[in-house]
């Protein structure tokens, strides 16, 4: 039997909706992550020793990025998925619940003018049928479909079960990322040097498919929020602009 999350006085007052959609959520015990307590810039999310926000530059691109986030990452601060939105003001982002799907996404599934594609890796023989590469993407858009990259947005564990228990992402073609890359991400601790986080995941497929300037311009905030975040780890204050932050300040002017 589901409980009645209308009932909960959380989701009056706001507490128990859902941070991307604004959607009742389910609920769930109360998360703290490190550093909740140090003062925060309301626009990034960064401490404000070293605020993100004057360095943030949007980007055109021809594809699209949907954030299909585990519920918990909306509360990381260390969570990369919010600067793609941040540069691409087309990203959409959606909490992923295993018992309530989000209406909006089943909805945008079904839009005729998208050509979704679930990034994933094709390690497992039962989806195999499924997978494709980058000239599919390309396909899509000399059909004047818009390219959708849909990003599992959480750790691997995670991304593995919501791949698994979305029964609506099991129409969509498969996307494996191919690349050499090895992360640059200094904030959590990877399993592998080739496990990329969000952004530099999405990094690399905008490269792949031809955005290359929006694939720049993320690369350089991503380093931009790498320095900033590990620099107020220290409580050390970055007096000069690295190069990352550099060409993002050009690209104002």
């Amino acid at each position: 039997m589901y409980e009645d999350v209308s009932l909960d006085p959380r989701v009056a007052n706001g507490e128990g909706r859902d941070p991307a959609s604004g959607h009742a959520r389910p609920p769930r015990r109360e998360f703290k992550a490190r550093g909740s307590f140090v003062e925060r810039c309301a626009g990034c999310n960064l401490p404000t020793l070293n605020c993100l926000c004057p360095f943030r530059v949007e980007a055109d691109s021809r594809a699209e990025v949907w954030l299909l986030t585990h519920p918990l990452e909306h509360h990381k601060p260390t969570n990369t998925g919010r600067l793609i939105g941040d540069v691409l003001s087309a990203t959409r982002v959606f909490t992923w619940y295993r018992t309530a799907p989000d209406p909006d996404l089943l909805a945008l599934l079904d839009d005729p003018r998208y050509a979704p594609f679930v990034i994933f890796p094709d390690d497992q023989p039962d989806y195999a049928e499924r997978v494709v590469g980058m000239p599919a993407v390309e396909r899509a858009k000399q059909q004047a479909k818009i390219p959708v990259f849909i990003i599992i947005d959480g750790t691997w564990r995670q991304a593995r079960r919501i791949f698994r228990k979305s029964p609506y992402l099991d129409a969509l073609p498969v996307l494996p990322l191919r690349t050499q890359r090895q992360t640059r991400y200094r904030l959590r601790k990877p399993a592998s040097q080739a496990h990329l986080c969000t952004a530099e995941v999405a990094i690399e497929l905008l490269r792949q498919s031809g955005d290359i300037d929006a694939a720049e311009i993320l690369d350089d905030y991503f380093d931009a929020f790498n320095d900033s975040y590990a620099s107020s780890r220290t409580y050390h204050k970055i007096e000069q602009p690295t190069p990352a932050m550099r060409r993002l300040l050009a690209r104002q002017r």
